[in-house]
């Protein structure tokens, strides 16, 4: 099948993308530099998009199948005014932008699969969440809401829609190991802030797999949780790691450093956490390749 992507050269985008190519899926890509773009990967068919400013073009759907939403500023950045402008406007402006297209298409894609993520929920403590969960509070929770919001628009044109809400995303090539790696393979990481709050983590094999059976099951539409069915506390996953990397995992980074790095908000945020189960996936029949953290680590590195 043919499937439009946005945020195709970004760190799940360009994997997403892969897979598909590989599959044998055509694969039509949004950026705002397709020049720059179609040199990370030629095999994508590349067309210009300012997602904040306009609608994508038209005729980038033509024969399109499928989408998948995946754009979005990053989120783990010090929260000034200007940087949580552009991590909103990134996700609910775009999104709107995109759905505003498909809803005036003469050929509708069957199915919008567009990105959320766990900060949904908000700090959950040690309480167990799924996708029946109400929303949680703060800022993070607000730009996950408002993402969700413009998605939920395309259902009025008859598309299926599937929201994914992603936890931490491993893969050593970024997210959240990539910026995990260099302390560690220095021997000086270890837990945040005490390392009690969970991580609802996911291997890249399995966020990749998740896109790929939301795309093609037609059974599974509504929100989905992508997340491994096992979370670990910070603590777990600093010890995984020293193992994997046959390093020690006892460095603490404390709470007032986080403060520091990316301002109180933020650092609020990477205190607190959530325990997700993907109950969802698993009751539609997602058969996850990695449920165990000490398996994905060893694998991934």
């Amino acid at each position: 099948m043919k499937v439009l992507v946005t945020g195709a050269s970004g760190f799940i985008g360009s994997a997403l993308c892969d897979a598909l190519l590989a599959r044998g899926d055509s694969v039509v890509g949004l950026s705002r530099d397709p020049q720059r773009a179609r040199g990370t990967n030629p095999s994508v068919l590349w067309n210009a998009w300012q997602p904040n400013l306009e609608r994508p073009p038209a005729d980038a759907f033509d024969g399109v199948d499928s989408v998948v939403n995946l754009l979005g500023e990053r989120i783990d950045q010090r929260w000034t005014d200007e940087a949580k402008r552009r991590i909103v406007e990134s996700r609910r402006t775009a999104t709107h932008n995109l759905v505003q297209v498909i809803a005036g298409l003469e050929r509708k894609p069957k199915v919008l699969v567009s990105q959320a993520a766990i900060g949904y929920y908000g700090d959950r403590g040690e309480a167990i969440v799924d996708e029946s969960a109400e929303s949680g509070e703060g800022f993070d929770s607000e730009v996950v809401q408002d993402w969700e919001k413009a998605a939920h628009e395309v259902e009025s044109s008859g598309v299926r829609l599937v929201v994914v809400r992603t936890g931490h995303v491993l893969d050593p090539r970024g997210g959240l190991l990539g910026r995990m790696l260099p302390p560690f393979k220095l021997g000086v990481g270890g837990p945040l802030a005490g390392g009690d709050q969970y991580m609802s983590w996911i291997h890249i094999d399995d966020e990749i797999g998740i896109l790929l059976w939301a795309l093609d099951q037609d059974k599974v539409s509504g929100t989905i949780n992508a997340t491994a069915p096992n979370p670990v506390t910070n603590r777990e996953l600093s010890q995984a790691l020293g193992r994997a990397l046959g390093r020690p995992a006892i460095v603490p980074v404390p709470g007032i450093t986080l403060d520091l790095m990316f301002g109180r908000e933020f650092g609020a945020v990477l205190r607190g956490g959530q325990r997700v189960m993907p109950r969802r996936a698993l009751d539609l029949g997602y058969a996850f390749r990695y449920t165990d953290i000490d398996v994905a680590l060893k694998s991934l590195l």
